[in-house]
């Protein structure tokens, strides 16, 4: 542990973020005014099957490494209702009905606030990243294996949207424009750009974003493609990209 770390551990103003993936359980202390991290994050391969014991084995040993003993933060791949997971995507199905949060406090000796993964990034988005300043409704969408969408109104997070799972033309969304799509059917920027507007042009449809933040890897491309989705809704990239869940989990987590 650094001695950075160290220090950071009793500031008020630094909190935790842990952002669990399907391939790696990432974290890292956050500076809770600057939206930054305050050390090299660490990152560790997530276990297979990503049981819910495993994985928080593995968020006790990220927590330990940097001697983080408060509240933390944690994402998940799935809609987490008060603290209980409904859904489990790039984890084990043992994940649906697990009280996360309790599981969470008692593996690790430390309160823990899961949240779904998208939310997590959404909101560090808004309050530190390509969102920063703008009220309204602001939707966080990631493109990837598959859609994550967060949405925020005025600053406050409406959680668990899903947005990637909305039936567009008989499909269920992102199995159509998901990155992921993009290149299992070796699609062309015009040709994904087609199915990018249709997809939003349904979101747009119904719920009116004031602004849409693009996430994902595919979004460090943005300049590709993003021109080419003809929606009225501006459209910008994501900023924070591998950081933003661990950033918005801890901002969560410390109530900020």
């Amino acid at each position: 542990m650094s001695g950075k770390s160290e220090k950071s551990k009793h500031d008020k103003h630094i909190g935790f973020g842990i952002d669990i993936g399907g391939s790696g359980i990432k974290g890292a202390p956050v500076d809770l005014r600057k939206g930054e991290l305050t050390d090299d994050r660490l990152r560790i391969p997530t276990p297979q099957p990503a049981t819910p014991d495993a994985v928080a084995e593995v968020v006790t040993k990220v927590l330990d490494h940097f001697g983080w003993d408060r509240e933390f933060g944690c994402t998940l791949p799935a809609v987490v209702q008060h603290g209980v997971v409904r859904t489990a995507a790039n984890i084990d199905h043992s994940w649906i009905g697990t009280d996360a949060h309790e599981l969470m406090k008692n593996a690790t000796g430390r309160k823990a606030l899961v949240v779904n993964d998208a939310d997590a990034a959404g909101v560090a988005e808004v309050r530190f990243g390509a969102a920063k300043g703008n009220s309204g409704v602001v939707l966080v969408s990631t493109l990837g294996t598959g859609i994550g969408s967060a949405m925020v109104i005025d600053g406050k997070l409406w959680p668990n949207t899903e947005l990637g799972h909305l039936e567009i033309d008989g499909y269920d969304a992102e199995k159509r424009a998901a990155d992921s799509a993009r290149e299992r059917e070796d699609l062309d920027w015009d040709g994904w750009a087609e199915r990018l507007t249709r997809y939003y042009g349904v979101v747009e449809s119904l719920l009116r974003p004031d602004l849409i933040v693009v996430g994902g890897g595919v979004s460090k491309k943005s300049a590709k493609w993003m021109s080419k989705v003809d929606i009225h809704t501006k459209m910008v990239p994501a900023e924070l990209l591998n950081e933003a869940g661990i950033i918005g989990a801890a901002v969560l987590a410390a109530g900020h």
